[in-house]
């Protein structure tokens, strides 16, 4: 059975994850061309081999209108975070270590509604298993924040910014699960971070609310680093993904690969790891 598994020593984002997938040998050009299918305007992606403590790695970026700096300076990961639709949002982005973003684009200050995302991807000529795989990690992200600002989940809105990030990388994810024909998802404890991140809201903790929430009942590994390791979207993706946890099986490796986050933590490598290939099967003693 074609495997895959999550080996999420420093956390996990949706950059991260395509990064990987991509250093594992999905088609950037497919992906490109699938996200097409989407109707989102206002961004292009990219992909560049960055070193993170001497590990070559694959880092893969949205960039929001012609504005190229956006990914780049992202101090945290790619992310969603969700609001209410009732805040005062303004340009505001859950990007939690510097000053917000003032991209004056039009179509920035509309919100999408989780239900408004559904239906973008259900109107897609998307593959079916595309579809599924996307709809099934924007779900445990829109159930979480429905029951912390405790209001209906078809309420629940992205605010633009967030919501271009968030739709790329989870549909990019989706299609690079689909071509590589993953059958089975392993992953390992997830580490979370600690400390504190500034958002929209003001200071919350890491993990902020939404991961936290996600991450019931799934194991998490402690860290005593306080830096956001695993983002809202990164849980989504293992939380709806992942049919096991636990330490590597035995498998043959055929495929391994290295996805980027953009912060460099002193070291250690800021990087998600992944392996594919063929669970070895357990001889049956008769």
């Amino acid at each position: 059975m074609r495997t895959l598994y999550i080996d999420c020593f420093s956390g996990i984002s949706g950059d991260m994850m395509v990064g990987a997938l991509m250093d594992a040998g999905a088609s950037f050009e497919n992906i490109q061309r699938e996200l097409e299918k989407l109707n989102v305007p206002g961004y292009q992606i990219n992909k560049r081999k960055v070193m993170k403590e001497g590990i070559s790695s694959l880092k893969f970026n949205v960039l929001l209108g012609d504005n190229e700096e956006h990914k780049l300076q992202h101090a945290g990961h790619s992310h969603a975070h969700v609001q209410q639709h009732s805040h005062d949002h303004g340009h505001h982005h859950h990007d939690h270590h510097h000053e917000p973003h003032s991209h004056d684009h039009g179509h920035e200050h509309h919100h999408r509604s989780y239900a408004d995302i559904l239906r973008l991807i259900e109107e897609s000529e998307l593959a079916l298993g595309v579809k599924e795989r996307s709809k099934q990690i924007f779900a445990p992200i829109a159930k979480s924040e429905a029951k912390i600002h405790h209001m209906p989940i078809e309420d629940v809105h992205f605010h633009e910014v967030g919501a271009i990030d968030s739709i790329v990388d989870i549909v990019a994810t989706a299609i690079a699960l689909e071509e590589l024909e993953i059958e089975k998802i392993i992953s390992a404890p997830v580490p979370l971070g600690s400390g504190s991140i500034r958002c929209a809201h003001g200071i919350y903790p890491v993990p902020a609310p939404a991961t936290m929430e996600m991450m019931k009942n799934i194991p998490i590994a402690p860290t005593e680093l306080s830096y956001e390791l695993t983002t809202p979207t990164g849980a989504a993706i293992v939380v709806s993904q992942a049919d096991e946890f636990g330490s590597l099986p035995a498998m043959k490796v055929e495929a391994i690969g290295y996805g980027a986050g953009t912060r460099d933590i002193p070291g250690r490598p800021n990087v998600l790891r992944i392996m594919i290939g063929d669970e070895v099967k357990k001889k049956s003693l008769t």
